[in-house]
């Protein structure tokens, strides 16, 4: 069976069961096993089995994934468990769990095939013999000079079908993309997706080669980075914790959602104190009251799609902030075509649904459907302003556009709502 589903398999064994499974499983297949478990069950089982003999477990683990679990020890864990690692995976896990973890540092691995650009091709297929790196490390041949600083890389096809005695200097390829230590992961993955690569070097200040990012690494930051983006955008506070919902207390929930929640609650009274000062208008047309939510809902929604698709395209590096006047330009544009199909569908809407009252009303309900319908257009178009307006205005101020956040585009957008509702029906109706 592939690792990944021996993973799935064994995961919910009780540690117990799960130690005994581990000794029946071939050696080098351990720490590939284990790397695939999620980090709450790597922890479960990590306190409750013998570090001497996790640490060949730990040993075996891909270099960034053997970084990521120890981050997650605490200081008393790590040191238990340093005692029994070998001098080079010490110093390797050591120095990896120093960069911060949305780093290119912090994801690279240093599990990758280097050759030096002074060998024959001979010389250098000899070296990844003897050196026998992971498969997966083989995509690109790293190669570097005699400082260590990379210079360019060949593939494993370059590399066999070469003349053996030819040096790797001449057949290698000199183009190459990389990353800094420092760099930000997302900006990394982006990369990786860019130029469609299966691996990026990270280099430091010197130009010296430290580790690659796979491009499997590369798609799980990208769903890390959505899955933080769509937190914020719906108001919720992102948390450091590898975790998914089930694992996630309710109280857990609760703090990640009740900030934002709080603020726009006391915010949202501005709503009805816009309510309360026309009150007498809602008195005297009682069919305003009606038809509120429908104004509110349809603004809210019109906000959130326009903040949607601009947060996403500023995400895909398709637009930026110097882009400003053309997104809202064009916003204005789809917000004006928008308005003027939801104006005449709430219009007929409002005649059929209230046609029965239009002996009760001071004016016709013809009349007050077109003032309603107005209204509703002008919140349109407003609402996508805003929806679109907010994410550059975070982005201009150096903020995250996905903080603009969809409940709080919604309550903004009701208390203009009302304020237009209201301005348009005064000016019409008294």
């Amino acid at each position: 069976m592939q690792v990944a589903e021996i993973a799935e398999v064994i995961k919910p064994l009780s540690n117990e069961e799960l130690l005994e499974v581990f000794v029946l499983l071939p050696v080098e297949k351990h720490g590939q096993i284990f790397a695939a478990f999620d980090i709450p069950r790597q922890l479960s089982f990590f306190r409750n089995v013998s570090k001497k003999w996790f640490a060949g477990v730990f040993e075996k683990m891909p270099s960034d994934d053997r970084a990521d679990t120890f981050q997650q020890f605490t200081p008393h864990e790590r040191t238990s468990l340093l005692i029994y690692l070998s001098k080079d995976v010490r110093e390797d896990v050591l120095c990896l769990s120093a960069y911060d973890y949305d780093t290119a540092g912090g994801i690279m691995s240093t599990d990758f095939a280097l050759i030096k650009e002074s060998q024959s091709c001979e010389d250098a297929l000899q070296h990844i013999r003897k050196d026998s790196p992971d498969e997966k490390m083989l995509y690109h041949l790293y190669v570097v000079d005699s400082d260590m600083k990379l210079v360019g890389y060949m593939t494993l096809k370059d590399l066999i079908i070469a003349d053996p005695n030819e040096s790797v200097k001449s057949r290698m390829h000199k183009e190459y993309i990389s990353a800094s230590l420092e760099e930000d992961r997302e900006s990394v993955a982006v990369k990786i997706e860019k130029y469609d690569l299966l691996t990026l070097p990270v280099l430091n200040e010197k130009g010296e080669l430290m580790g690659i990012v796979h491009n499997d690494d590369a798609i799980d930051v990208i769903r890390k980075e959505q899955t933080e983006d769509m937190e914020k955008f719906m108001g919720i506070i992102p948390g450091k914790e590898i975790l998914n919902y089930n694992q996630i207390t309710a109280v857990g929930h609760f703090r990640k959602r009740v900030i934002w929640l709080a603020i726009l609650t006391v915010v949202g009274f501005a709503s009805g104190l816009i309510i309360q000062r026309y009150e007498e208008a809602l008195s005297t047309l009682m069919i305003l009251a009606i038809y509120i939510p429908m104004v509110a809902d349809t603004g809210g929604n019109s906000g959130s799609q326009a903040a949607t698709v601009v947060i996403r395209a500023m995400a895909l590096g398709q637009v930026s902030i110097k882009n400003w006047f053309k997104i809202m330009t064009k916003e204005i544009n789809i917000s004006v075509l928008l308005a003027g199909v939801l104006g005449l569908i709430s219009f007929l809407m409002i005649i059929i649904i209230s046609w029965q009252t239009d002996a009760t009303l001071p004016h016709s309900l013809g009349f007050i459907a077109f003032g309603i319908s107005l209204a509703l257009a002008l919140q349109v178009i407003t609402a996508t302003m805003i929806g679109a307006g907010l994410p550059l205005l975070v982005k201009q101020f150096g903020g995250d556009p996905a903080i603009a956040a969809s409940p709080a585009i919604t309550t903004v957008v009701d208390i203009t709502g009302l304020l237009i509702y209201f301005g348009v029906a005064t000016l019409l109706f008294f």
